[in-house]
């Protein structure tokens, strides 16, 4: 009896250690995979919302309610209000509910992070437009005091005509003398 209290007290300091991992104890309840069960799901409701499950469905109910109602008598398995049929659609239904709703689930999920990286991009994009802006700004201020082609153009163009006049006033002057 006084070694299990020791045993358990140093089982318990060891569990307390902060450099050994935790050691949980099962428990009653089923562990499973949420991931992996959320897929499962996913891929149920998609094949539950398409035409070929309400084909396979229809096909059967059809088959289920024919041979109920003409196949012999000995080999029936649901008489007339068709009890267990309406057992078995609704344990289908009671399932698919909430597969469906978990599908829809990780959807919503899988939308909101979508929406959160969209958002994250855009901001920078934004960031990356206003940066943008103010260089071009900037540039503009600074090219403002640069002559431009047109200006340089004029100047020469001013200059060629002076010295031209000049050249042809000298010449005259040249002349009378």
């Amino acid at each position: 009896m006084a070694k299990e209290r020791k045993s358990k007290s140093m089982n318990q300091r060891r569990n307390e250690s902060l450099d050994t991992p935790f050691i949980s104890r099962r428990g009653l309840r089923p562990s499973y995979d949420a991931e992996h069960f959320g897929e499962i799901a996913e891929r149920i409701a998609r094949f539950i919302g398409t035409a070929r499950f309400l084909v396979y469905m229809t096909t059967f109910v059809l088959s289920w309610v024919i041979w109920n109602l003409v196949g012999p008598a000995s080999l029936r398995i649901d008489e007339y209000p068709f009890i267990f049929l309406t057992l078995l659609l609704s344990l289908q239904a009671s399932y698919a509910a909430p597969l469906i709703l978990l599908a829809q689930n990780r959807q919503a999920d899988r939308d909101r992070v979508s929406f959160q990286e969209d958002r994250v991009r855009d901001e920078r994009t934004q960031a990356d437009a206003e940066f943008l802006t103010r260089e071009i700004a900037s540039l503009r201020a600074q090219v403002q005091g640069v002559a431009t082609k047109d200006f340089v153009h004029g100047e020469i163009k001013e200059l060629l005509e002076e010295l031209l006049a000049q050249l042809k006033k000298d010449q005259r002057s040249g002349k009378d003398s």
